[in-house]
């Protein structure tokens, strides 16, 4: 009889974080500063070495070409010379020749300690002169790099969900000027595209709403009449969820086009209070199926939408007790402040995740192996909603396996 394969104790870590590990060193990073440093600084090491030695080499051809020497005494000559620190053997010299000889060694010594002492002073002037164009290259690299960390600065602004940004560079009519315009009207476009989205599912969800309230006012109309047959009260109901799963649709498109704006209008909300009144509304579901909740919640306020914050709860611990064990499940809601930021976190018993399957868990309209709602579970927006909200709120959400199967959702809101 075939047996099944235990579950995985440790599934690998997801390779998705979008939060990379900083380097140790982040001044070692090859910026294109600290290249053009390197570019500016080596150039002019080498454009000094290479006139150190044309000099070097002048100062010695010209030193060179006077190997005559400057004086010689002639034979029945009659001198006096004082003992020179310089050349000493001169004051031992007792010949004429000798004498000669000692001079001519004792200039050319000379000439090769002013070609010596002229490449050590040299040497020392350059590498005094390469630190301060290796600083004067960092600072001019910077101050030309200006315009692209204004650019990389109102990317990262735009990457949160903020299409208004625009960087609106001043100064001349460059290539960076080009740039930065560019990139502005590649943001005008994004940002029409984007509203026309919204307001698109905002008006169609709108637009399904008074359809979907009739319907449901004639089938409860119709339930409610005692005279009604067997088959046509099954049929009514039947067709009272179908509608009743058609308005959570239409309610979580409207909620997820709202999400996807920036939250404006923002109020201290406390993470704690939004997490407990999420469990209370989920704990009836829970109780029926045999799930414990549990957990400490400490204070976390954090600046935003109330409503919105307790639809992620919502959303994180229905989906948390909705995809359980049979037997002996939990669910842990906690909420914590943590290094500055405030921290929701669920995690569940449940079934084993595969890592490389969690992003599709926030797509719309996606669960694990499948891809269309069809279940009683939900209507396949909850996480993507949870995702859009938190976004807005300037937040992120991350989902790792739980060791021995379920999962751990992490909610990071700025306080």
């Amino acid at each position: 009889m075939a047996t099944t394969p235990a579950p995985p104790k440790a599934p690998p870590r997801p390779t998705w974080d979008p939060k990379p590990a900083e380097p140790n060193f982040p001044w070692l990073r090859p910026t294109i500063r600290i290249r053009l440093t390197l570019l500016y600084g080596g150039m002019f090491m080498i454009a000094g070495i290479l006139l150190l030695s044309i000099i070097y080499l002048l100062a010695a051809s010209a030193l060179r070409s006077g190997n005559a020497s400057l004086f010689k005494l002639l034979p029945g000559s009659s001198i006096k010379v004082s003992v020179s620190e310089l050349c000493p053997d001169l004051g031992h010299q007792t010949s004429v020749d000798g004498f000669n000889a000692v001079a001519d060694t004792c200039i050319a010594q000379q000439r090769q300690h002013a070609l010596d002492t002229l490449l050590t002073r040299s040497l020392l002037a350059l590498v005094g002169l390469s630190v301060i164009a290796f600083a004067f290259g960092y600072a001019m690299a910077g101050r030309v790099l200006a315009p692209l960390g204004r650019i990389t600065r109102t990317a990262r602004r735009v990457a949160g969900t903020d299409l208004t940004r625009r960087i609106e560079l001043d100064g001349p009519d460059d290539e960076l000027k080009e740039l930065s315009d560019t990139f502005d009207d590649m943001l005008d476009r994004l940002e029409r595209a984007f509203t026309a989205q919204q307001r698109f599912v905002a008006n169609a969800s709108h637009e399904l709403r008074t359809p979907l309230a009739i319907n449901r006012t004639l089938l409860e109309v119709h339930l409610s009449d005692p005279g009604a047959p067997i088959e046509l009260q099954q049929l009514g109901k039947t067709l009272l969820a179908t509608n009743e799963r058609s308005e959570q649709l239409v309610e979580g498109l409207l909620l997820l086009a709202r999400s996807e704006n920036e939250i404006v209008d923002r109020k201290p909300v406390d993470l704690a209070e939004v997490a407990s009144r999420a469990i209370e509304q989920a704990r009836g579901e829970a109780e029926a199926k045999a799930v414990e909740i549990r957990g400490e919640r400490a204070s976390a306020v954090v600046q935003g939408n109330g409503v919105l914050l307790e639809r992620i709860a919502l959303n994180l611990v229905q989906n948390a007790v909705r995809y359980n064990v049979p037997q002996d499940g939990w669910v842990s809601v906690t909420t914590e402040l943590r290094d500055g930021q405030a921290v929701l976190l669920v995690s569940n018993t449940g079934p084993v995740v595969p890592a490389y399957e969690i992003d599709n868990l926030f797509e719309p309209f996606r669960r694990l192996r499948t891809e269309r709602t069809g279940s009683d579970k939900g209507v396949g927006l909850g996480l993507s909603i949870a995702r859009s909200v938190a976004r807005a709120h300037g937040g992120r959400i991350i989902a790792e396996p739980r060791e021995g199967g379920g999962l751990v959702m992490r909610v990071t809101l700025p306080v």
